[in-house]
Order: C-alpha cells, then structure tokens, then sequence
C-alpha cells in the first residue's frame, strides 16, 4: 500500500502547518530573562517618559523668542542665572531675558521652551552672547513626548531583542508575560546512521540531523528534546514517537519520509493519528511528512541534511512561529545572478548561493552534498510559478 499523498504546493503546507501548530502557554519572566522571548501580553508605559521636559544637548535653557535675529555679528545677550545639576529634581525657572546652563539629558527649568547648543553661545561674565537663533522645541523632548502614561509602548507577539528590553526598563517593566518555550522532539531514523563519536563504516553516516534541527530550533527560541537514532523498524519508531509526543509540543523525525516500503514514518504517524501532507511541491525536500498525533505536530523531514535545512527553512520555521505565537522573521538582502538557474514550472525550488560584493553565485550540488551548505550564505527561492532565472537578474537571498 502507498502512504505517497497527493504533492501539495509549499503554500498549502504552510498553512498546513499554521493551522496544526498548538500556541505554547505563556508565564512571566524577569526582565533580565527574557531576551529574545516572544511577549505575550502588551507592555504599557507607567508613566510619562520622559517625565519632564529635558535637554538633547549640553547648552542654554531658553526661551526661544529671545533669540530671534541673534548672529554672530549681532548676538542676542541673555543673564544667565546659573546651571541646572544633572539629576536635579527643581531645576528653577526662567524669565523671558534670562536663561540656564542644562546638561545633555537634564531637566529644562520651567519658562524655557528651548536650548541654545553650547557652540553656538559665549558665557561672559554672567551674560550670555548667543550667536544663533533657535524655535520653540529645538533641542527639547517634552514630557510624554517618547510615551504616554498607560500607552502600548510593545505589543504582544513582539519579539524581545536588546532595544525592546531597554524600552520595557524605561517604562517599569521588571517582569513580562512572555510565551513558553515550546520543546520540539527530534528523532532520527535509518539503519545505516550512527552516533558523531562513532567512526562510520562503509554504508553508514553520522547523525548530522538531530544537531542540525536542535540548532535550529533554538535559534528560533525552542527547546530541542533528543530521542536518539531509532533503526528502520515499525515498532521501534512507534514507542519513540510516542515517548515524544508526551513530552513534547512536537516531535521532528529525519529520514524515512521517502517512498519505499522500508520507510516507516507515515505508516506510524497514520497509525498514532492521520498524515494530512505527504509530499510538498519543494526541492529539495519533496518527501516530506506533516502530520498530527495527540493533538501534536508530527514533521517527517528528509534524510539528507542540505534537505533537511532547506525544509526546516520553507515550512517548519512556520510552525515553530505558529506555536510561539509570533511571524517568520528572515534576514535578506538583494543580489544579482551570475549564471542562470533553471527551474520546473509548478514547484517551488531553494537554491544555495554565495556572496560577493552583490553578486549571488548558485552552488548546485546534490542533496546529500553537505559542503554546499557551508559554501554558501543563503537561499535564493524560485516561485512555483517560474521556470528560472536569469543571469543578472536581481534576486532576494534570504541569509542562513
């Protein structure tokens, strides 16, 4: 009996795998923990921030009606009464004629609407000579003007990089819901695999995937769960997956999702649930598997790695963002062809390319050449719905 499916487009897997990826719960974190979490409430601001009007440069808090006309041939001249302390909760007032010395940062004394940058202004004695005008709100960020009490400073789904973290410390949020780290399964099957610290003999290879997907995984904010090399035996695969569907969100499986009788991957997932894809309009990677079991994700990937990290790329990186309730994120940049790359109408093709001063060179080589995903840099996608590009012909590479 054939467990090959009907050969879905990478459209149809995506939103295969959109549609069966179970959101993680969430659990609030110290802000201190929760780089690169994915926020699962909005972050408000407290206050306003700034919460008083200050300075953007070291300088003189004026009013800026003072300075209309000043040059350096005629300077306007102003009594300067004195300097506001950095950290200064009254930095004073002035009056329309007067003005203060504000550091970069301080407080602006009340009456003042603008700052004078220090270049362009002489202390003499206790006057100052301007020697340039300045508009109300020059060199000033007033109060509330970066955020607003109560406001949506970020928002849920928001992934937490090093400026979101600063911007949550400036507005009071020393804890933050965050989604959980959803654990991701990762069994490889195969007679001839063997563990990395064993040297392989003639016929066997070593278990390059499950460190392929572990990584990527978390690079993408999981936590990998290593079930080990399971041998090309139905049962075998069986009481493995099982053992990861109970403490697992899901489970990834390489090797076995080709078409051969020997290959148990699709047989187990019917047997423990039902196999919704078997087959995706991709190369590399036709042959893979998306399925559910308990209520989990269940992804049959390819045996070989550049494979592997091609599927992991097009479709499961979905649904990884699926269950961490977020969107795919891809790091690109824009290049031109240096040769032609040819392509099938009707499937959607991921072709390595190297780099050079914007230039894309496709690297062909065959799907279980591992040099060629070192060799390379990033990914240039063909669209189902080309037949190729052309030489010169500007592409999006999306970057390992």
């Amino acid at each position: 009996m054939s467990l090959f499916l009907e050969v879905v487009s990478v459209d149809t897997a995506v939103e295969t795998v959109r549609r069966i990826a179970p959101p993680a719960g969430c659990e609030d974190v110290p802000l201190e923990d929760a780089l690169h979490r994915v926020l699962a409430k909005d972050v408000c601001a407290d206050i306003d921030v700034p919460g008083f009007d200050r300075s953007t440069v070291d300088g003189y808090a004026v009013t800026a009606a003072d300075t209309i006309g000043a040059s350096e041939a005629i300077p306007a001249m102003l009594q300067c009464l004195g300097r506001v302390s950095m950290g200064s909760t009254d930095p004073g007032c002035i009056s329309p004629g007067s003005c203060r010395y504000v550091p970069t940062g301080g407080a602006l004394p009340a009456g003042a609407n603008a700052v004078v940058m220090i270049e362009n202004a002489e202390e003499l004695g206790d006057d100052l000579l301007v020697h340039r005008p300045v508009a109300p709100g020059e060199n000033v960020i007033f109060r509330g003007e970066d955020f607003r009490a109560g406001e949506v400073v970020l928002e849920r789904g928001r992934v937490l990089t090093p400026r979101e973290i600063g911007v949550a410390a400036a507005v009071g949020a020393d804890r933050v819901s965050v989604v959980m780290r959803p654990t991701i399964g990762i069994i490889s099957t195969g007679n001839e695999v063997v563990p990395i610290t064993t040297t392989p003999e003639p016929g066997q290879v070593r278990d390059a995937n499950s460190y392929l997907a572990g990584a990527f995984v978390t690079e993408r904010g999981c936590q990998p769960v290593y079930f080990g090399i399971v041998r090309d035996d139905r049962a075998a695969l069986k009481q493995a997956v099982t053992a990861a569907l109970e403490r697992c969100d899901a489970v990834l499986i390489s090797g076995g999702s080709s078409k051969d009788e020997r290959d148990n991957t699709a047989a187990v997932v019917a047997e423990l649930g039902e196999v919704l894809v078997h087959g995706i309009a991709l190369a590399p990677g036709k042959p893979t598997i998306i399925g559910t079991a308990g209520g989990r994700p269940v992804i049959g990937l390819p045996g070989h790695p550049a494979s592997t990290f091609v599927v992991l790329v097009a479709i499961v990186d979905h649904l990884i963002a699926g269950m961490r309730q977020t969107t795919v994120t891809r790091r690109t940049v824009r290049a031109r062809l240096t040769q032609n790359i040819p392509s099938a109408r009707g499937r959607e093709d991921y072709v390595r390319v190297s780099l050079d001063d914007g230039m894309a060179t496709p690297i062909f080589g065959k799907s279980g050449l591992l040099n060629t995903l070192v060799q390379s840099e990033g990914l240039v996608r063909i669209p189902a719905s080309s037949e190729g590009l052309e030489v010169g012909e500007e592409v999006e590479v999306i970057l390992w």
